[in-house]
């Protein structure tokens, strides 16, 4: 899965920018500047986020940003249009379809 700059401040795309700073130091003061109570590391994350931050603070940024990201998303709608367009080409395997030698034996079994 890929995250995005919005996914690191827990915004939603489209947020206004004022709620952008507040998300910031929100995530900052929760992770408390990058130390965990279970000695993990967290300097990627912060780094993340502080990546995350200088993007979508900066407005011709967060634009160009937006743009790549609905990019990536026409993108994706178009492969998954063409992946559902197929015709299927094979009847698939079902679940109940078991091999012969494994039928071969519960039905010894059963016996």
């Amino acid at each position: 899965m890929k995250y995005t700059h919005y996914d690191y401040l827990e915004l939603a795309p489209g947020s206004p920018s004022t709620r952008i700073e507040p998300a910031y130091f929100t995530l900052l003061e929760k992770l408390q500047y990058g130390a965990s109570e279970a000695g993990q590391d967290l300097s990627g994350l912060i780094r993340r986020i502080h990546a995350a931050y200088d993007v979508l603070s900066d407005p011709q940024r967060r634009a160009a940003y937006d743009a790549s990201l609905a990019e990536e998303a026409a993108q994706a709608d178009i492969e998954l249009k063409g992946i559902l367009d197929q015709p299927e080409t094979s009847a698939g395997r079902r679940v109940q379809d078991a091999p012969r030698e494994l039928v071969a034996a519960v039905n010894q079994i059963a016996a």
